[in-house]
């Protein structure tokens, strides 16, 4: 379909508005929300009490402290595979509650 003069396609529109607006910050904590559900599963997701980003920090709150230990030996894997699924490099650290 070809654009009319004076025209944008949606995406950019909607991107426009975000970056104008500062709404990206809010954006990325639901969206790491979503993608820690996703990347972890049901398993995790039943022990996971609380995501929260600050800043370049993920903090995860686990009411298992078995799970924790766990996931901790897996720290820096967990953090590539949820930038990965993000598509930049927005978690730098991870700490487990």
């Amino acid at each position: 379909m070809a654009e009319k003069k004076g025209q944008q396609p949606l995406s950019e529109v909607l991107q426009s508005f975000i970056k104008s607006n500062n709404l990206q910050t809010g954006i990325d904590k639901v969206t790491v929300f979503e993608v820690w559900k996703n990347k972890m599963g049901k398993g995790v997701m039943n022990y996971t009490t609380a995501v929260e980003l600050r800043r370049d920090t993920l903090y995860v709150a686990l009411s298992s402290s078995v799970l924790r230990e766990e996931l901790s030996l897996g720290n820096s894997k967990i953090i590539e595979m949820l930038n990965e699924e993000l598509g930049k490099e927005l978690i730098k650290k991870l700490v487990l509650r």
